[in-house]
């Protein structure tokens, strides 16, 4: 490929060098943030062999040219643009400005949540395989695994373990992730997740029984009694207390003289914030933590299967504004009050859409002869299926509209259907194909049936609206 040229007929389709101010790139795509996202000349960059797909987030224009290529496309734009080599969390930051206080908001949950996604999903799908050990019927009639084969029992309670670690200790995850987000020192805020997870402290998970029996241990200071509770797998009180670490370190660090700040600030900031959390932003956020989650298992339980049907039919448009980020949070808690929740309804859902998604684009690739539009599909509707939707949904669906009607219709009836079975995740994973060892044990079955008549709704309406859609061409001409 002559990479030169590639990137000269890019700069010209967004505007010109004038109209970068900032571009990075990460495995597959350009991501860059542009003064003005109208002198996009969007059309000219489809008509290249080498763009697979292009669309708009977080305030970055990204266009997807596949691995290997992107990274030699971006070096020679680079040269053309003038720009020093940039982080994609650098051109992240520039594209934010560009952005709403909502979807600023969704952007800073995303920020906060994304990097620790890896520890909550190998927990996750280890608590999957310890169910899978112990939960009945599932490969022995009247029995579980452990039951038949007693040996292994020790091995199921060694994965729980493993399992468990990630949401009884997640403030302390979060703590690390949220301030440094804030512009704080992120150890401060794993001290301050420590210190929330503290083993002297009566466990987060039994405090309503607690309080029930009047059993709530306390520290009496100067007559003022402070609960003597822990957090464990809660979001919103350390998300809160994070942020008020940060501003009052940062507060101090403007203020306390430098021969003392090493010594002075992160002992004060810890132990003013420490204070306020365990007086008033860990009581006020417990509260309100419990409402969101008790709100969403009311909404769930009452909606029933016609709430799975518009969630399932709304999900692909929330994920074009990026606002699916902030499920992450919602998720987190719903599978750390599992015992409450019984899991996460999100996650099936989104594995309904996703299938819907990939089932589109292969529906595309039967009917097209076009074979860059071929090349595309192929590989971005296996991709879909494995949970991963963007060359999917950018690269093909969205650009030509009837396999976007049809995945969201597949959508809508899988995730009715797969509500009104509930179907519910103890895990996060890759929500599609993979996803089966995230489900409840119990729902697998439900789960896989949900799939299928995503894939096959998506797929038919795909083919119906495709080929009416070519028949109206042929009359136009």
């Amino acid at each position: 490929m002559n990479y030169k040229k590639i990137a000269e007929e890019i700069l010209v389709a967004i505007g010109g060098k004038e109209n970068v101010s900032a571009a990075a790139h990460c495995a597959t795509r350009l991501r860059m943030v542009l003064n003005e996202d109208e002198d996009i000349d969007k059309a000219k960059l489809e008509e290249m062999d080498v763009v697979k797909g292009t669309f708009s987030t977080g305030g970055q224009f990204q266009i997807i040219l596949g691995s290997g290529t992107v990274n030699e496309v971006y070096k020679e734009l680079a040269k053309l643009t003038g720009l020093s080599e940039m982080s994609t969390k650098e051109v992240s930051k520039a594209g934010s400005k560009k952005l709403n206080p909502i979807q600023q908001f969704v952007k800073m949950l995303s920020d906060i949540f994304v990097p620790i996604i890896p520890a909550i999903v190998a927990g996750g799908l280890l608590m999957g395989i310890n169910n899978l050990l112990t939960a009945k019927d599932f490969f022995i009639a009247g029995k579980s695994l452990i039951e038949a084969y007693p040996n292994i029992a020790d091995l199921a309670g060694l994965i729980n373990t493993f399992a468990n670690a990630a949401f009884v200790f997640l403030p302390i995850l979060i703590g690390f992730s949220a301030t440094q987000r804030f512009g704080g020192n992120p150890y401060l805020g794993a001290a301050l997740g420590m210190l929330m997870v503290h083993p002297d402290l009566l466990n987060g998970y039994v405090y309503a029984d607690a309080v029930a029996k009047g059993e709530v241990p306390i520290w009496k200071i100067l007559n003022f009694e402070i609960e003597k509770v822990g957090y464990q797998g809660s979001v919103l009180p350390v998300l809160v207390s994070s942020f008020v670490l940060a501003k009052i370190e940062t507060f101090l660090r403007r203020r306390v003289p430098s021969f003392l700040d090493n010594l002075v600030t992160p002992l004060l900031s810890i132990f003013i914030t420490g204070i306020l959390t365990f007086t008033l932003i860990g009581p006020i956020t417990r509260g309100a933590g419990n409402l969101l989650t008790d709100g969403l298992v009311w909404l769930y339980d009452t909606t029933g299967f016609i709430g799975g049907i518009l969630f399932g039919l709304v999900y692909a448009p929330i994920v074009i504004t990026g606002m699916h980020h902030s499920f992450i949070a919602i998720e987190t808690q719903l599978l750390a009050d599992i015992a409450k929740t019984g899991g996460s309804f999100i996650f099936p859902i989104a594995a309904m859409s996703n299938v819907g998604q990939g089932a589109a684009t292969l529906a595309v690739l039967a009917l097209t002869k076009d074979a860059k539009v071929k090349g595309v599909a192929s590989a971005a509707g296996i991709s879909a299926l494995l949970g991963i939707t963007e060359p999917a949904m950018f690269g093909v669906n969205l650009k030509l509209k009837y396999p976007f009607i049809g995945a969201i219709v597949g959508s809508a009836v899988g995730s009715g259907f797969v509500t009104l079975f509930k179907v519910q995740a103890i895990a996060m994973g890759a929500a599609g194909l993979p996803g089966i060892i995230s489900i409840k044990p119990g729902t697998i079955t439900f789960y896989i049936i949900g799939m299928a008549i995503s894939f096959a709704a998506a797929f038919l309406v795909t083919i119906i609206l495709g080929k009416r859609d070519a028949k109206k061409q042929v009359s136009a001409k």
